[in-house]
């Protein structure tokens, strides 16, 4: 069960301590885009997430990791001026491996946020990586994701029961 806990649990993307993550010696961080990013429905980056981007792009290498096709991802691509890496698979080490590959950065460089335990927090924390759990920001969800959210939901309760896990109790 170890590898569903976060690292780090916040309540956004804009609720995350980026100079801590820096004192870390955090380098790279690795961003969902559905339900982490923009809404699953949202097709371009809004204005606040471009703002972030461009002070977080002084400190940080900034990709985004998406299990979505490489078409849903070029508009954030281009909107962001970032790198993006398109089907991802997560929770599966492919693209985790072949980022640390390309950018040459090791485990303890890299931070990953996301929305999802069985994928984002799973495969960072399988990764080394530290993992930055989120809320969802959207209701809508695709298929997969909702058949996620059901086994998801057995993994919270457990945690919870243990105290280990709150939704809603944010950490550091």
């Amino acid at each position: 069960m170890e590898n569903f806990i976060p690292d780090i649990y916040q309540k956004n993307i804009y609720d995350i301590d980026y100079n801590k993550l820096k004192n870390m010696g955090i380098k790279c961080l690795l961003f969902d885009l559905d339900n982490t990013l923009v809404p699953v429905k949202t097709d371009r980056p809004t204005k606040k997430i471009s703002e972030l981007f461009n002070t977080l792009e002084r400190d940080f290498k900034l990709i985004i990791l998406s299990n979505s096709n490489r078409k849903r991802l070029i508009p954030f691509k281009e909107g962001l001026n970032v790198d993006v890496a398109a089907s991802a698979r997560k929770p599966f080490k492919r693209k985790y491996l072949k980022i640390m590959d390309l950018y040459k950065y090791k485990e303890h460089e890299i931070a990953a946020i996301g929305d999802q335990l069985l994928t984002d927090i799973y495969g960072a924390n399988k990764m080394g990586i530290t993992s930055i759990l989120i809320n969802p920001i959207g209701e809508y969800e695709k298929i997969g994701t909702k058949i996620n959210r059901f086994f998801e939901s057995f993994v919270y309760r457990y945690l919870k029961k243990k105290n280990i896990l709150v939704k809603g109790k944010y950490y550091e």
